[in-house]
């Protein structure tokens, strides 16, 4: 079995424009990194058949405060088919955070993505902190966008550092940090966060990490906190599972990565 825990798609009639968009700002800033597959709930379930996936979990992004009402909407709507899980989103600057974090919860959505380079916060603020403290109180997983976006310059709103702050006011057994912790900051990530309560997800990082560094905090970290994960559609689903099954470790630390982890999470029996 094999859980994808960072996935992205969009409304059939956004999705091709919101892709465009993206890749320009990837462009801006001197990458030239392209989606692998149209950012849509049937090439979703496409590429999950095409590269032996059985669960994607979909991580939607309110970048505006008006943003979450048609976002969690389309979020209900596809959540729990095909192999898909949704989670919701909000944005933490929005008045009515609180009642839409209730709202998610009564939808059935198991939790929130927050993109602090997207959305302009710092991890550490008071609006993120209690937003993470709800999330916690009302049992809702919170997966983060951490260290460097490659669509987005400078400041890092969520570095390691910043992120080991807020586990100084909130439990992080229900926090996922993207990309492993901080894209392009791995160091800090060794520095300030394994060891620490929180999981790690695989998205869009086994191709920019120097292997070495990959088996040191997934050893060092524990595969108990690892979950994989491709950010597709910015990383093909699969690519990732060879990259794992590569690595120098052991069966069961493979299989708690690829699905035992996000099985428990997610309450998958």
């Amino acid at each position: 079995m094999v859980i994808d825990f960072h996935t992205h798609v969009f409304p059939d009639k956004i999705a091709e424009k919101t892709i465009e968009i993206l890749e320009g700002n990837i462009k801006s800033h001197g990458e030239n990194e392209k989606a692998v597959i149209p950012a849509t709930f049937e090439a979703l379930k496409k590429s999950m058949r095409d590269n032996g996936i059985d669960v994607s979990v979909i991580l939607p992004i309110a970048t505006n405060e008006r943003q979450s009402t048609s976002i969690n909407r389309f979020a209900a709507e596809i959540n729990g088919k095909d192999g898909i899980i949704s989670f919701g989103s909000l944005h933490p600057m929005q008045e009515d955070w609180e009642d839409v974090l209730y709202g998610i919860k009564e939808k059935g959505l198991l939790g929130i993505k927050l993109h602090p380079e997207y959305q302009q916060f710092y991890i550490d603020s008071k609006e993120s902190i209690r937003i993470l403290k709800k999330c916690d109180e009302l049992g809702l997983l919170t997966v983060l966008h951490t260290g460097q976006d490659i669509g987005i310059g400078p400041p890092v709103h969520c570095m390691p550092e910043k992120l080991a702050h807020v586990l100084e006011y909130v439990s992080g057994d229900k926090i996922i940090a993207g990309h492993l912790g901080g894209w392009r900051e791995w160091d800090d990530v060794e520095k300030y966060l394994v060891g620490s309560s929180i999981y790690l997800d695989t998205a869009y990082t086994v191709d920019f990490i120097d292997k070495e560094q990959f088996v040191r905090i997934i050893k060092n970290h524990g595969s108990d906190k690892i979950l994989h994960a491709t950010d597709s559609p910015w990383e093909k689903q699969g690519h990732a599972v060879e990259v794992i099954n590569a690595l120098p470790l052991t069966e069961q630390e493979k299989e708690n990565i690829f699905y035992k982890n996000a099985k428990k999470l997610l309450k998958i029996c």
